[in-house]
């Protein structure tokens, strides 16, 4: 057996085959539909080709079930599992006991835990996180940047050629805003120890003025013409912006261990916007619409699903996109169009994913539509997201309003995981006791996000999050403690090689299956690019531990049987923390 094949994979090739022999013509590259049986009394796998296809050959489909099972056995397939009929033709394969211990001898040892690599490797560009300079970052940012890094390190594994870009808003009006009170209003000590919350100070204060009084406003907007035209002292101004800026972000991200390939920011897109807009109105894509210059429908798509169009009053008129503003600015929409021409001549991209607010759905439509029309034969992905919740249902919001800041949620949820820690491991060294605090407490952060749906909404609750008992990322943490600390009991580290399992007793079944299923489920992750398909396995797979551990003596055992449950305990702990960190999720080695 390869661990290149799955299981699954090996049963399809195997259904292909008898599906030749039985007289059924699959089109070119479609593999036969062989799914995870969800009700175990059926077996590991169920397949409804039978039913798929008896109409096109004018038979019965439990008479041409029969033709299939009849090729299979034929082949040999009672090896790697057994078949039967159910229902109007449904196939049943049980997969057998020789065929799950061979499965462990290869997990215990394979690099790869039985994960196959992209048959297409893909360049995939991620565009995730993208903060606004001179702000810090608030916890609504932490679907973005949580979701973004996790499909990163996933579709890395999996064998693509992934390209993060971290589109930072390092370009805009707020500068004249910012630039004004760095003139005026600027603490520089309080810039040097906290350069984004100096920042936001200045920005709100200036921004009060500016909503306040006139002068102050005309003098904020001439300060970023002054910007745009090249001002050398506003420019200085604006590169120091960014640069605190990024220093703040980075502690931020360094603490979460995610990083970006580029920060190719708004700004590093200003010089092509001009030609951009030329050639979009040369080309005629773009036209001038009241001394705008605008993107309207191409007119091939049903108008109800045409991004370009809306209904008013039951009638349909035009929503164009503004790509040069009346007064010969431009926007986020001329420098989305330029990020991608950018991402498709200087990183050849494949696919390009916007991890984003599902808020902005309709611009990521228009600008798909139009770079479509304009040839981008990349595919474009919007990945949205919910929103989080506070404790009464509404969005998470501090007392004054306003959204809480990333860098106190983590705090927060540090603090939580220290009291629990406290509580149950109060005889761990402060070090120690610190470390794990950051490891849970962060965690559960990332695993609370990711573990949901990314377009629900869900409630953000320490309490929960923390708990060690539940769906948490300290339930998964202290599962693979658990694995781990079997070997810490014993005289000498157990040598794996040349293993020859041998599985019969149910819980050694049942966590084998959920081993074994690995590397079939975390390639669907990126069919909807929906990591709590991950998250929600890894909560499987510790459960079925759970279960083997108490039905299996695992150090009471003797012989073979002990090194094969050993084998099962090493793989369990294996696969655990290899997905966690697909997750961005640290595992302690006790807790």
């Amino acid at each position: 057996m390869s661990t290149s094949l799955t299981i699954q994979s090996q049963l399809q090739e195997k259904l292909t085959a008898a599906l030749i022999a039985a007289g059924v013509e699959l089109p070119e590259g479609i593999s036969p539909a062989l799914s995870i049986s969800a009700d175990l009394r059926f077996g590991d796998y169920q397949s409804n080709v039978a039913m798929m296809f008896a109409k096109k050959l004018k038979m019965n489909p439990r008479e041409l079930a029969g033709k299939i099972v009849a090729a299979l056995q034929e082949s040999g397939t009672d090896e790697l599992a057994t078949t039967d009929i159910a229902g109007p033709g449904f196939i049943n394969f049980r997969v057998t006991q020789q065929a799950w211990s061979e499965r462990v001898n290869l997990l215990v040892s394979d690099d790869r835990l039985g994960v196959p690599q992209a048959s297409n490797p893909a360049n995939i560009v991620v565009d995730f996180s993208a903060p606004n300079v001179a702000k810090p970052m608030h916890v609504g940012h932490i679907r973005s940047t949580i979701i973004g890094d996790s499909l990163s390190r996933i579709s890395r594994f999996l064998g693509h050629n992934v390209i993060t870009d971290n589109h930072i808003g390092d370009w805009g009006t707020q500068f004249g805003m910012v630039i004004y009170g760095w003139k005026n209003l600027i603490d520089q000590a309080a810039l040097e120890a906290a350069p984004l919350q100096e920042l936001l100070r200045i920005y709100r204060a200036v921004n009060l003025l500016y909503k306040s009084d006139p002068a102050i406003a005309e003098i904020c907007k001439n300060e970023l013409v002054k910007l745009q035209s090249g001002d050398e002292e506003n420019k200085a101004i604006w590169q120091q912006c960014v640069d605190v800026s990024k220093l703040g972000l980075n502690a931020i991200y360094d603490r979460l261990d995610i990083s970006f390939d580029h920060w190719l920011g708004e700004s590093y897109y200003n010089d092509k916007l001009a030609p951009l807009t030329e050639a979009l109105k040369a080309s005629g894509e773009a036209k001038l619409s009241d001394g705008a210059l605008c993107v309207f429908s191409g007119d091939e798509l049903e108008v109800k699903k045409d991004p370009f169009k809306k209904n008013e009053d039951g009638e349909w008129i035009d929503l164009p996109m503004i790509v040069r503003k009346e007064d010969g600015g431009f926007n986020y929409a001329t420098t989305d169009i330029a990020t991608i021409d950018f991402r498709l001549q200087e990183w050849n991209a494949d696919k390009i994913w916007y991890v984003v607010d599902a808020r902005q759905s309709l611009h990521f439509r228009q600008l798909f539509d139009i770079s479509k029309r304009r040839g981008c034969q990349a595919e474009l992905e919007h990945v949205t997201f919910g929103t989080i919740l506070g404790k009464d249902g509404k969005p998470l919001k501090t007392r004054d309003g306003d959204l809480p800041q990333l860098e106190d949620v983590l705090n927060d949820a540090i603090s939580a995981s220290r009291a629990i820690i406290e509580e149950k491991s109060a005889d761990l060294p402060a070090e120690e006791k610190d470390a794990l605090a950051i490891s849970i407490g962060l965690g559960s952060v990332k695993f609370t996000e990711l573990s949901h749906n990314r377009n629900s909404d869900y409630v953000f609750d320490l309490d929960k999050m923390v708990a060690l008992q539940g769906d948490t990322a300290p339930y998964l943490q202290y599962s693979n403690v658990r694995c781990q600390s079997i070997f810490r009991k014993l005289d000498e580290t157990p040598d794996f090689s040349g293993l020859q399992a041998e599985i019969s007793e149910e819980g050694e079944i049942s966590l084998t299956r959920m081993l074994a299923r690995y590397g079939e489920i975390l390639p669907t992750v990126l069919d909807d690019l929906r990591p709590n398909i991950l998250a929600n396995y890894l909560l499987e797979l510790a459960r079925s531990f759970h279960s083997f551990f108490e039905a299996c003596p695992v150090l009471q055992s003797e012989g073979n049987t002990q090194l094969t449950r050993l084998a099962l305990c090493k793989s369990t702990s294996r696969i655990l923390a290899h997905g966690l960190s697909l997750l961005g999720i640290d595992t302690p080695n006790r807790m």
